[in-house]
């Protein structure tokens, strides 16, 4: 008593906008016109603070403020200054006054060394998405182009049946 299942319907998992949705539907619809895009971090600084002059300002003093910041350099020069209250951290544990400890851990060091270091390592990971987002979209052009080709290619074996089945059927008639 082998019954199939009923056939579920797909349910859209993603969370992609309109626009995203309509050109992928325009994709799927019409291959053959579609082309691929190059998408990477810096393409994408725009849609953050806009187009226009601000934006772009706001986004070019992110970026610089983001570049120096984000060094290993900073961390060091951060871990020195912090080592300037360090003293009287120790000297606040010595004493019983955990608070004012904790207080320069939290906010002294651990802020101010973590900080630049969490950016390094969100850089070498965003260098290394966009490394991937071009392998990724040479890939998917050739595989585009490929699948173009084949397209195209069956589009004339298919006119070549059409040509034949219009032999075949004179041929009968006669």
């Amino acid at each position: 008593m082998n019954q199939a299942e009923p056939v579920r319907k797909h349910k859209e998992r993603r969370i992609s906008s309109p626009e995203h949705r309509a050109a992928y539907a325009a994709a799927k619809e019409k291959p053959m016109e579609h082309k691929p895009r190059l998408i990477t971090s810096r393409s994408v600084e725009p849609v953050i603070h806009g187009a226009g002059r601000i934006g772009r300002i706001n986004s070019w003093l992110a970026v610089r403020i983001t570049r120096a910041v984000g060094t290993m350099w900073a961390a060091y020069v951060f871990v020195l200054i912090s080592l300037v209250s360090f003293p009287q951290a120790i000297h606040a544990f010595q004493t019983g006054d955990t608070y004012i400890g904790i207080s320069w851990l939290s906010q002294s060091f651990l802020q101010l060394v973590l900080l630049p270091i969490i950016i390094v390592g969100q850089n070498v990971i965003s260098a290394s998405q966009d490394a991937r987002a071009e392998a990724d979209h040479i890939t998917l052009s050739t595989l585009h182009a490929i699948n173009v080709r084949q397209l195209r290619m069956l589009e004339q074996q298919e006119e070549l049946l059409k040509q034949q089945r219009a032999i075949l059927e004179l041929l009968e008639k006669k």
